[in-house]
């Protein structure tokens, strides 16, 4: 564990660790669905969203940019259940993607349902699955973004989030899938927001989690931005039933972590020792001094 962070904090989460572990034992997870190479969501990644024209503006270039940053996988958006189209920019995408790979960069899919029209997520769910570029290229992975609370109610909610993550599951066959979840930590603070959240549901067809654990302008200092991230890590393996669930963390937004708060991310993802990937929302927004943080993380 980093030096420079506090005792008694350490002792604190040592405690918690014991008692997450404790309970973890007795989680009772659903079946699990066969699972895919969970290794395309590993190592250093980045974020592209819908709304980064600049990114679009140039794909190519940005492609470019990209791979310099030695980004093994590049999380980009294709809708979400406002867009007017199922994949938006779809023929700019589809040469992202082309140059993505030609660089040896892989690219995981990831749509946001509302859940308020479930043929509609559904519909552009598959179509991450069905998208082709011009050269014939697909996306290496899927995921779904299960952050949207448009529907108030909450248990419809939660079984429309599960019967699209089963549905995308049975159509990807060996395509990995991810889900991007709630951040466990923000839930635990405001169990409100999406209470009963469907952990183990969603575990039993996911290859993988990546919570966004933003810390970013909420929290100062290193040894705030440490305890977030490492409760966030051991609430998810705890919610999932699963000790060994695969993760890929995203912490954020890139621009609001201090050179404090970075330094605390990247202590608690190194000291967890357990992710497999790790990235800051987004491309746009990370730095050159983040880059240089988060360097050794990729090299792992």
């Amino acid at each position: 564990m980093n030096p420079s962070y506090s005792a008694a904090v350490r002792r604190t989460l040592t405690v918690a660790a014991l008692a997450l572990a404790v309970v973890s034992v007795a989680a009772a997870a659903a079946p699990a669905a066969e699972r895919a190479d969970a290794s395309v969501f590993g190592g250093l990644g980045t974020w592209v969203d819908i709304y980064d024209g600049a990114v679009y503006a140039s794909p190519e270039s940005a492609a470019q940019r990209i791979a310099a940053r030695k980004v093994r996988t590049v999380w980009v958006e294709t809708a979400n259940d406002g867009a007017r189209v199922d994949v938006v920019h779809s023929v700019r995408l589809g040469r992202f993607v082309d140059a993505l790979h030609a660089r040896g960069v892989r690219v995981v899919a990831w749509y946001l349902p509302g859940h308020v029209q479930p043929a509609l997520d559904q519909r552009r769910a598959l179509a991450m699955l069905s998208f082709r570029t011009a050269t014939g290229g697909a996306f290496d992975g899927v995921a779904l973004d299960i952050e949207s609370t448009k529907l108030r109610d909450v248990a419809l909610r939660s079984r429309r989030a599960v019967a699209l993550t089963r549905q995308l599951r049975a159509a990807a066959a060996d395509v990995p899938l991810a889900i991007v979840p709630f951040n466990p930590r923000g839930l635990e603070r405001r169990p409100a927001t999406w209470p009963r959240f469907p952990w183990v549901d969603l575990a039993a067809s996911a290859d993988a989690f990546a919570p966004m654990v933003y810390t970013g302008g909420a929290l100062k200092g290193f040894d705030a931005t440490y305890g977030y991230v490492t409760r966030a890590l051991r609430l998810l393996r705890l919610n999932t039933g699963d000790p060994n669930v695969q993760i890929h963390v995203a912490g954020g937004v890139a621009d609001r972590l201090g050179p404090d708060e970075l330094a605390g991310f990247v202590a608690a993802v190194e000291d967890d020792g357990g992710t497999i990937g790790v990235s800051l929302y987004d491309w746009l927004t990370t730095t050159p001094r983040a880059w240089k943080a988060l360097a050794p993380l990729g090299a792992a």
